[in-house]
C-alpha cells in the first residue's frame, strides 16, 4: 500500500513532531505544579532523559507516546503499512532503550512512573492524574 502523502509532505509532517513539550507532557506538568509539586525537566544526566524529575520524591516520570514507544494493546499504536520493517526496528529500539534506562534508574534508587499518551486523553486524564498524585504522596510517607 502506498503512502497517502507525497514524500515531501510526509517528511514535513514528521519534522513537525516534537519530542519535548508535547501536549501530554504539558498537561502533566501543569497538573503537578498546581498541586504544589516542584520538578525539573529532561534530566540530561539521568539515563533515558526522563521528561519530569521530582528530586524530593526520588521519582522520575516518563511520558510515552503510544506510537513511538509501541504501547501494546493500545488503539493508538498501529504499525504503519509502508516501510513496516524500518518502523518496527525503530519502535523496538525505543522500547529497548526505555527498558535499559529503567534498569539503570532503578539501580540508582529512583522510583519510575511511566504515563502513556492514551491515558492522558480527555476521558482518562483525570483518573490518571489522580493516580499519579496518590503515587507521589505515598512516596513522602
Amino acid at each position: 500500500m502506498a503512502d497517502v502523502h507525497t514524500k515531501e509532505t510526509r517528511s514535513y509532517n514528521m519534522s513537525r513532531i516534537r519530542n519535548r513539550d508535547t501536549m501530554p507532557e504539558i498537561l502533566v506538568r501543569k497538573f503537578l505544579f498546581s498541586r504544589g509539586f516542584r520538578f525539573r525537566l529532561h534530566g540530561k544526566k539521568l539515563p533515558g532523559k526522563p521528561d519530569i524529575i521530582l528530586p524530593k520524591y526520588k521519582t522520575v516520570i516518563f511520558i510515552h507516546g503510544c506510537f513511538w514507544h509501541g504501547h501494546n494493546g493500545c488503539r493508538y499504536f498501529v504499525v504503519p503499512k509502508t516501510r513496516t520493517e524500518w518502523w518496527l526496528n525503530k519502535i523496538s529500539g525505543n522500547q529497548t532503550r526505555d527498558r535499559q534506562a529503567e534498569i539503570l534508574l532503578a539501580a540508582a534508587g529512583w522510583h519510575i512512573i511511566t504515563l502513556w499518551e492514551c491515558d492522558l486523553r480527555k476521558k482518562a486524564a483525570d483518573h490518571t492524574l489522580d493516580q499519579l498524585e496518590c503515587q507521589l504522596r505515598e512516596r513522602l510517607m
